[in-house]
């Protein structure tokens, strides 16, 4: 899936996605980068909105699934299950979410797991960035049901 395909996928399927003019910079099945304007994500400090912030790193982590899973042949349902975020400083204008990759053995289990069982659980982190600094740190967890493929 190319950048603009997850963009328009985001959008469509996730409204928030659009209102907070979500940009797909990259997406590939190692790593995913959104990015977020200030102005629609703006809180009354002038600075971008904790619940923005948080949206943005859970889109990242769960696009990156989805292009994973997606690129390996799996078709699931993927939601979220919990998730922590942490803010290290405020956010003055566009900011971005990093997910990568979970390392190959977890994978492996995950897939094993979705494939075996037809449900599977993984975590996957995202940091944002803000002028090239880590500004906050998101940790999720994901569950995959069902799935066709690979």
């Amino acid at each position: 899936m190319t950048p603009s395909e997850i963009q328009t996928y985001l959008h469509e399927h996730i409204p928030l996605s659009a209102a907070m003019q979500v940009q797909v910079e990259v997406a590939t099945p190692e790593q995913v980068v959104l990015g977020a304007p200030l102005q629609p994500n703006i809180n009354h400090r002038d600075t971008v909105f904790g619940g923005s912030a948080s949206a943005l790193a859970i889109l990242s982590a769960w696009s990156l699934l989805h292009v994973k899973l997606s690129a390996g042949g799996y078709k699931t349902r993927l939601v979220i299950q919990r998730n922590s975020m942490s803010y290290e400083q405020a956010i003055l204008d566009y900011f971005t979410a990093h997910a990568l990759s979970p390392d190959a053995e977890r994978w492996r289990a995950f897939t094993r797991m979705l494939e075996r069982k037809g449900r599977a659980r993984i975590s996957v982190s995202s940091t944002l960035l803000y002028e090239g600094q880590e500004v906050g740190r998101f940790e999720g967890e994901f569950v995959a049901l069902g799935t066709t493929g690979a």
